[in-house]
C-alpha cells in the first residue's frame, strides 16, 4: 500500500513537471514566438534564410538567390545599390528591405499548434518566401554598367517611356553585396560613396539636358514659337552675370531648333527670362520637380530655388539648367520619357505591376512632339550625334553641367525610335567635361542594348 503511494505521488510528479515544461515551451512558442523570430541573434532565422524568395529579371534571370551556402547575387556590383544586401548583422538594403515581409521564409505560418511540432531541429512546414519578379532587362543592365564602370563615378538609368518600367539602373562606384558583412565598415568610410544609388539618389544640375524643360515651357505657354529666331554672339549680360556658351561658343543668328541643336545658353537664357519666375514655377509644378517620387525604392527631393531668391540673373541661368537646380538621373529620365509619350510623365517602377496612371501631364501632345524633333535634331546635326544609332531614329540633349566643386558633369538624355519610342534613357558622368563626348556614347550603346540593334 505504501508503495503504491509513493508511485502515484511519483507520478503527479512527473505529471507536474510535463504540465509546467508544456506550459513553458507554449507560452515561447505561441506568446513569445513573434518576437523571438524577429530577434536577428534567433538562430531560427538562419535555418530559414536558405529559404529566403528570390529576385529575378524580367525573364527570369535569377538577381538574388539562397541555398544553405547563403545569398548570393549573379550580377553582384552591376545591381548592388538597387537590389539590396541582405544581411544578419547589417540589415537590408534596397529591394531586398523594401520587398522583406514577401521575401522571408516562414515555418509553419502563424499556427502555434504546427508550430509546437518544430520545437527541435530543422523547421517544420517551412513556406519559401515569395518570388519577386522585377522589370530589369539583364542585357540593358550589363551594357548600362559595363559602360558606366570605365569611369570613377557615373549612374544611369534606361526606362520604357510606355509603362515607367526601369529596364536598367546602375551607379559607380559599387560593391559586392555578397560580402557585406566583410566591407561594410570599408564601404561606409570610403569618400566615393559606393553604396549611395546615385541613379535615384545623386543630385547634380541638369545643365543643359534641362532645355528640354525649359523649351517645353515656354512652347505650351505660347512665349517662344518653332518660327522664332535668336541672336548669339557668344555672351549675355544680365544684371552682373554673363551668360557665355560652352567652351566660348557662338552660335549666331539661328533659329529655335538650331538655338536647341547647338545648345546655345545665350539664346536659352532669353528664352527664360521671356517665361519668367512665375510661369516657371508654374510649370515646375506641373512636371512635379521638387515633389518626391512615388518609385519602389526611396528616392532623393528634386532641390529648388526659392521664389523669393530667383533674380534675373538666377532666371536667365534655370534656362540652362544651372543656378540653384539638382535632379536625379531618374528624374531626367522621366523628362524624357514624358516628351516620348505625347506629354504623359510615366509611373516609374522597379516590379512588374498591372500598370499605374501618369504622374503628371506638364505638356500637351502638340508640344511634345515639337520638342520631339528638336531633340532629333540635336542628335542628327547638334551636339548629340555620338548617340546616333544606324536605322534608328534617336531623339537626345546633351547637358555640361558646371560644377562649383571641379570639372563640369558630362549629361545626356534621349529616347529612341523617336517615332515610336521604345526606351528613354538619362546619363550622368561626374566631373566628366563635355556630354556630347562622354555621355553620350554611353546613351547610345544602352539605346543599341534595349533596341537589340547592332551598335555598328
Amino acid at each position: 500500500m505504501g508503495i503504491n503511494r509513493a508511485i502515484g505521488r511519483l507520478m503527479l510528479l512527473f505529471i507536474a513537471l510535463y504540465a509546467i515544461l508544456a506550459t513553458r515551451q507554449i507560452w515561447v512558442q505561441v506568446i513569445a514566438g513573434p518576437r523571438l523570430a524577429d530577434n536577428p541573434h534567433n538562430p531560427r532565422g538562419a535555418m530559414l534564410a536558405q529559404y529566403r524568395g528570390s529576385i529575378v529579371a524580367r525573364d527570369g534571370t535569377l538577381l538574388a538567390v539562397s541555398s544553405a551556402r547563403g545569398r548570393t547575387y549573379p550580377f553582384g556590383p552591376a545591381l548592388a545599390q538597387t537590389v539590396g544586401y541582405e544581411s544578419a548583422r547589417y540589415g537590408t538594403s534596397g529591394l531586398e528591405s523594401v520587398f522583406e515581409a514577401q521575401l522571408v521564409a516562414q515555418a509553419a505560418g502563424n499556427d502555434p499548434w504546427t508550430q509546437l511540432l518544430g520545437i527541435f531541429g530543422k523547421p517544420q512546414g517551412v513556406r519559401r518566401g515569395t518570388t519577386l519578379v522585377t522589370t530589369i532587362d539583364p542585357a540593358v543592365q550589363r551594357a548600362l554598367y559595363e559602360s558606366l564602370s570605365a569611369y570613377p563615378r557615373a549612374a544611369g538609368l534606361a526606362l520604357d517611356p510606355r509603362t515607367g518600367e526601369v529596364l536598367a539602373i546602375a551607379s559607380v562606384p559599387s560593391f559586392d553585396p555578397a560580402r557585406i558583412d566583410a566591407t561594410f565598415a570599408a564601404l561606409v568610410g570610403d569618400a566615393s560613396s559606393p553604396l549611395l544609388n546615385r541613379a535615384i539618389d545623386g543630385l547634380y544640375p541638369p545643365g543643359s539636358t534641362f532645355k528640354i524643360v525649359t523649351v517645353a515651357d515656354a512652347l505650351d505657354a505660347g512665349v517662344v514659337s518653332l518660327d522664332s529666331s535668336f541672336d548669339d554672339p557668344g555672351s549675355y549680360q544680365v544684371g552682373n552675370f554673363v551668360v557665355h556658351d560652352d567652351e566660348g561658343e557662338a552660335t549666331g543668328h539661328r533659329s529655335l531648333a538650331g538655338a536647341f541643336a547647338l545648345s546655345s545658353n545665350v539664346d536659352f537664357a532669353q528664352i527664360a527670362l521671356a517665361l519668367g519666375p512665375e510661369r516657371w514655377f508654374e510649370y515646375a509644378a506641373r512636371w512635379r520637380f521638387g515633389e518626391p517620387l512615388d518609385f519602389t525604392l526611396a528616392t532623393s527631393r528634386d532641390h529648388l530655388p526659392s521664389r523669393a531668391s530667383v533674380t534675373p540673373s538666377i532666371m536667365a541661368q534655370l534656362g540652362f539648367g544651372q543656378a540653384d537646380l539638382l535632379v536625379t538621373p531618374l528624374r531626367m529620365a522621366l523628362v524624357a520619357a514624358t516628351i516620348a509619350d505625347g506629354g504623359s510623365m510615366p509611373h516609374p517602377t522597379l516590379v512588374r505591376s498591372n500598370g499605374e496612371p501618369p504622374l503628371a501631364n506638364p505638356i500637351d501632345a502638340q508640344v511634345a512632339g515639337q520638342v520631339r524633333d528638336l531633340m532629333i535634331g540635336a542628335v542628327a546635326d547638334g551636339t548629340g550625334t555620338a548617340a546616333a544609332l544606324p536605322g534608328v531614329t534617336v531623339a537626345g540633349k546633351t547637358g555640361t553641367a558646371t560644377n562649383p566643386a571641379g570639372r563640369s558633369h558630362a549629361w545626356f538624355v534621349a529616347f529612341a525610335p523617336a517615332e515610336s519610342p521604345r526606351v528613354a534613357v538619362a546619363i550622368v558622368v561626374e566631373n566628366a567635361g563635355y556630354g556630347g563626348a562622354v555621355a553620350a556614347p554611353i546613351a547610345r550603346r544602352v539605346l543599341a542594348a534595349a533596341l537589340r540593334v547592332p551598335r555598328g
